[in-house]
């Protein structure tokens, strides 16, 4: 007997369920599925709210390694990084993380429309780096930064998820070939040890698909440097990224970009427009009564 292809993935998502008998938590359905396991919608009913449960397919028989996410989430407590609320063992033998359910979409289907502006972007971009760059602070970076592990909520946070293959800065031999190939940085992929800078590479390339066709050269710049190949060619981190994104969103110059002396002027006077309009009346004001004075 042949099965429906809609009642063959039912079945496969049914097998595959978490047993969360004797837990807090119920099923309400299946979000998505991951490399490191699957991610589901379910109720907490202590607290009376939605989560969302992640559930980690564990190599062989410990789950310490598996829970080392939901630890070094813990300690990221930002707007824009996803909240933990618990993590454990289910019955099955099975970890899990319990975390915040971020409603939204994601980054990439936020700009798929086309009917955002580049000054939007710009604005969400820089929480994106905000969020990172607390968490570089903290000593943590994501190594798989990427417009699917970003969601834009319904009132304009901008959250960072799936941190499961995080590295701590500075750890001995501490690499991972693990990620998405597109936005790797070329030391991560050569499986050498990164630091912060291969988030910035990933930004970058972020960066560079975000902005709209014909963009200002001064953010294509800021792109193409922060995901240049060679680590000493980058941002060193990713602050001074988001500063020379919000000097231009300011009128003001762009390290990453040799300006002419023509852009320069046409930066000031747009930068000094209600100046500039101000001596401009007070020349012509001047003018005026010099040659309308009676002689």
């Amino acid at each position: 007997m042949n099965l429906p292809d809609e009642a063959l993935e039912h079945l496969r998502e049914v097998v595959g369920e978490p047993d969360l008998s004797g837990t807090r938590y119920h099923l309400l359905g299946l979000v998505g599925r991951g490399g490191m396991g699957a991610v589901y919608r379910a109720f907490d009913s202590t607290l009376a709210r939605e989560v969302a449960l992640k559930v980690i397919e564990v190599p062989g028989s410990s789950v310490e390694p598996a829970l080392a996410e939901a630890r070094l989430l813990a300690q990221l407590e930002h707007p824009g990084i996803v909240a933990v609320h618990d993590a454990g063992v289910l019955p099955d033998g099975q970890a899990y993380v319990v975390m915040r359910l971020v409603t939204g979409r994601r980054l990439d289907e936020f700009f798929a429309g086309g009917d955002t502006g580049l000054s939007e972007r710009l604005v969400v971009f820089e929480k994106l780096c905000d969020a990172v760059a607390f968490a570089h602070s903290r000593g943590v970076i994501h190594c798989d930064l990427k417009p699917q592990n970003v969601v834009i909520g319904p009132f304009g946070e901008v959250v960072v998820l799936d941190w499961g293959i995080a590295l701590v800065a500075g750890a001995s031999g501490e690499t991972t070939v693990a990620g998405t190939s597109r936005y790797m940085a070329p030391e991560q992929r050569a499986g050498a040890a990164v630091d912060e800078r291969a988030d910035v590479h990933a930004l970058g390339v972020l960066f560079g698909e975000l902005l709209p066709e014909n963009s200002p050269a001064p953010l294509r710049a800021v792109a193409a440097k922060a995901s240049a190949d060679g680590l000493e060619a980058r941002y060193q981190n990713v602050r001074t990224m988001a500063a020379d994104v919000r000097s231009f969103q300011d009128r003001g110059p762009v390290t990453a970009y040799r300006e002419s002396i023509w852009e320069r002027g046409v930066r000031f006077a747009g930068r000094n427009a209600v100046l500039l309009l101000l001596i401009s009346a007070y020349v012509l004001a001047r003018i005026a009564l010099f040659f309308l004075r009676p002689r």
